[in-house]
């Protein structure tokens, strides 16, 4: 037998404490009963209460919250190892660290609204490669391509405007950085998320977004801001999102354009057309199927419980 969730293990000093209340909750009853008498004397008189049974009980309850503990840990039998094809696709997210990213027309402000966003697309593209690529005035390759869903949070969760010197926005940097994380991946189709508030300040977006195109990429936008935008922290200067760039770059792709909203519901839409994309096979992995055990446990503590509840602490009438 395995454990999948052994982190659950840390739960079990509930049976003890379990035991140790009982303990005590006897030891004060029995200091009660002293104050009146003996406590021999006392209980001769108390002929309908069985204290055996109330032990009974309680090993009952406490037997209960053992296997429903173990239950919680996931216990499985080792069944077979399986050879499974692994297919996805390969996805880079090039996300925008300027400083207008800084601005708060959308809560907390531009760039964590986006980063809280990525990580929720980030769980739901569960078989296929993910990259990101930060940009500014300038552009690189924060993480390569990885099955690694928590490492590519992590480096997500790391991105600020501080990683970047070079002042400004230039999206053709970030798409040509995000053609180049792919590598030597094939023309198999490819996707690009592109988070930004759209305001380009060094131009040639619209080659760029022919030569990501003319490399197997769809590049599908997100505006991070406002049309009313706002000022940038200590500056009297206004952020205002321009979504006619970001609609143009989806449009010669064959990507779509979304405004970032707050229910999130446009990542879950580029998910789904990810998934109709043409995935790639990224080789044959081993993985071992395994038989879940953990019901068989929680029927046992079902079963202990009720007849933990069943059990009279009274003793039968003769």
């Amino acid at each position: 037998m395995e454990w999948g969730l052994t982190e659950n293990f840390i739960w079990l000093w509930i049976v003890p404490l379990a035991g140790v209340i009982f303990f005590v909750a006897s030891f004060r009853k029995r200091a009660k009963i002293g104050r009146f008498g003996e406590i021999a004397l006392i209980q001769k008189l108390i002929t309908s209460y069985d204290p055996r049974k109330r032990v009974l009980k309680r090993t009952f309850f406490i037997l209960a919250l053992l296997f429903a503990v173990l239950a919680l840990c996931q216990p499985h039998f080792r069944k077979k190892e399986v050879l499974m094809e692994r297919r996805g696709v390969d996805v880079v997210i090039a996300l925008d660290v300027s400083n207008s990213m800084l601005v708060k027309d959308i809560t907390p402000n531009r760039l964590e609204k986006a980063k809280l966003e990525l990580a929720g697309l980030i769980d739901r593209l569960k078989e296929d490669r993910i990259g990101i690529v930060a940009f500014a005035g300038d552009a690189f390759i924060q993480c390569p391509l990885t099955f690694d869903k928590t490492a590519a949070k992590l480096f997500l969760s790391m991105v600020s405007p501080n990683i970047i010197p070079m002042p400004g926005t230039a999206i053709a940097d970030a798409m040509d950085t995000a053609v180049e994380a792919f590598g030597g991946t094939g023309k198999e189709e490819k996707a690009i998320i592109l988070l930004t508030d759209g305001e380009d300040h060094e131009g040639n977006v619209v080659e760029a977004a022919k030569r990501a195109k003319k490399a197997g990429a769809r590049i599908f936008t997100i505006g991070v801001g406002t049309p009313d935008g706002g000022a940038l922290p200590g500056k009297p200067v206004v952020s205002k999102l321009d979504e006619s760039v970001l609609k143009e770059i989806a449009r010669l792709t064959g990507g779509t354009y979304h405004r970032s909203t707050r229910g999130e519901l446009e990542t879950e839409s580029i998910v789904r057309t990810i998934r109709e994309m043409a995935q790639k096979g990224f080789g044959k992995e081993r993985f071992m199927e395994y038989e879940e055990s953990f019901q068989w446990l929680l029927v046992i503590a079902y079963l202990l419980l009720l007849t933990e509840m069943l059990i009279s602490e009274r003793r039968k009438e003769i």
